[in-house]
């Protein structure tokens, strides 16, 4: 992070300390930095050298704010809130909903003008305001507690897999499930690193290349702000808040790149007149899925492949169940290595993500068109996992962890890749299957690995204490998990 950005985010981050003494969690405080930032960069641009028509109704706006102290300020800001959030489109999208979580006007006084106010927002380089907005949603994403962090995925990974996926200058590029926005900035920052963009290309990477949905409001209003920040969308932000699994949105793209929440099932529950609790499984019916199924990952397989054009691109995080589970799981794997080029697949160590107990992996693939014969030749895949370690304090993944993983995918030439791995050099993480193997697997198993591991080979090679503890939690996370499904399969409440 660049230093003004690391300057700007430790001093909201040291008032969040001191709002966090009145009970505001991290999240509730970059939501409300978020309306405050929204409503002092619409007056920034209405004033020169922008002179642009503000979107807020006069007598609602920023200077609106400035005017007003103690209890006064309080039921204004709340007005303005409830006035601002009945709007449509990008005013909705960060209003909607929205409510007052300060507790003392003293503090959102101080904040408005003893922080925000100060500095000038617009003149600020994107590069260094959307830094300053990532770092306060990392710091937020650490507070487990929340489960914020099952929006956020490593920004080392995200870059790892845009720079496998290489997009290029006027290509649709979507994220059906976008959290806070990772995947789509990652894009948006590596086209014009790449290319020397023309104007025309420049205002469609800014305002017409993205989409996103998002199912939680509160979250894609963070995603919506970050992208703003970053220089993208204008008024209208590329953002839908809905259950992108629903249907199909009738557009496609050239490329999706996407983590979708991990948890295994959909369901609901309901609650009858005389209490009895009961859960209901929510499967998703559609004629463009190939198997109808309660299980939300194998869900978006089929949703992800449904939104690429002919020979669009795909990279996906993905649980490990997806590459093993029978029934609708076999059935979505053999259609998925038919009808798509099935390419790379990268096993991920455990320790990366805020979420508990997850072991995932990214699997990439291209849609083909109908073909009698698989699309799918060779399976190459990375293992990261074994022998590897990582944990989110002590140890992070870092971007520089994955360059061999980047190198060895070849991206200019993906049929001219070598693998590490031989039978003379077993240690070799990079490693490629045909697709008769694959498919003669039981049910068509993508769960492949092959490095011993070395902590169970001899006991001077046991992992720390503490890295053990850690694996043994994961484990009982990941076990825990299992069970609740098996209950709720067998209708216990």
């Amino acid at each position: 992070m660049a230093n003004g950005s690391a300057q700007i985010v430790q001093k909201l981050w040291n008032y969040c300390n001191v709002l966090r003494d009145d009970g505001m969690s991290y999240g509730d405080y970059v939501e409300q930095l978020t309306y405050l930032l929204f409503l002092k960069m619409a007056d920034e641009r209405s004033k020169p050298p922008y002179n642009q028509k503000s979107p807020i109704t006069s007598g609602y706006d920023w200077q609106s704010l400035l005017k007003k102290d103690g209890d006064e300020l309080f039921d204004h800001y709340r007005h303005v809130l409830e006035k601002l959030g009945q709007g449509k489109r990008l005013l909705g999208l960060i209003f909607g909903k929205a409510q007052n979580k300060f507790q003392d006007p003293a503090k959102l006084r101080r904040l408005i003008v003893d922080l925000i106010d100060k500095e000038d927002w617009s003149s600020m380089s994107a590069d260094v305001k959307g830094d300053a907005y990532e770092g306060l949603l990392e710091k937020n994403a650490q507070d487990t507690k929340t489960g914020a962090g099952q929006y956020f995925t490593p920004r080392p990974l995200i870059q790892a897999m845009v720079d496998v996926m290489a997009p290029k200058p006027m290509e649709m590029i979507c994220d059906p499930a976008c959290g806070t926005g990772g995947f789509l900035l990652a894009a948006h920052d590596y086209i014009p690193r790449h290319y020397k963009l023309t104007k025309d290309q420049k205002r469609f990477l800014d305002e017409k290349a993205l989409r996103g949905w998002e199912l939680v409001q509160n979250t894609a209003r963070l995603c919506a702000m970050n992208m703003m920040l970053h220089g993208i969308g204008g008024d209208s932000m590329p953002i839908a808040v809905s259950d992108s699994l629903a249907s199909h949105p009738g557009e496609y793209f050239e490329m999706v790149l996407t983590n979708p929440p991990f948890g295994k099932k959909s369901s609901t529950t309901i609650v009858a007149e005389d209490g009895k609790v009961t859960k209901e499984k929510e499967t998703i019916e559609r004629d463009d899925f190939w198997a109808t199924t309660s299980n939300k990952q194998l869900n978006f397989v089929q949703h992800v492949r449904s939104l690429l054009k002919q020979h669009g691109r795909a990279a996906m995080v993905i649980p490990d169940n997806v590459l093993f589970e029978g029934g609708a799981g076999e059935t979505i794997r053999r259609k998925l290595l038919h009808e798509c080029d099935v390419h790379t697949l990268l096993r991920l160590p455990t320790g990366l993500f805020y979420a508990q107990g997850v072991k995932a992996n990214v699997i990439f693939f291209d849609r083909k068109p109908a073909s009698e014969t698989p699309w799918t030749k060779k399976l190459w895949i990375y293992d990261l996992r074994t022998n590897k370690d990582f944990t989110l304090k002590t140890n992070p993944l870092k971007r520089s962890d994955l360059d061999e993983f980047v190198k060895c995918c070849n991206t200019e030439n993906r049929h001219n890749r070598k693998p590490t791995w031989s039978e003379k050099k077993p240690d070799g993480r990079w490693r490629v299957y045909d697709y008769e193997e694959l498919i003669n697997r039981d049910k068509a198993s993508l769960d492949i690995f092959w490095l011993k591991d070395e902590s169970l080979e001899e006991s001077e090679n046991l992992p720390e204490p503490d890295v053990i503890a850690r694996e043994i939690a994961e484990d009982l996370e990941s076990a825990l998990e299992q069970f609740r499904l098996i209950a709720d399969d067998l209708g216990e409440p």
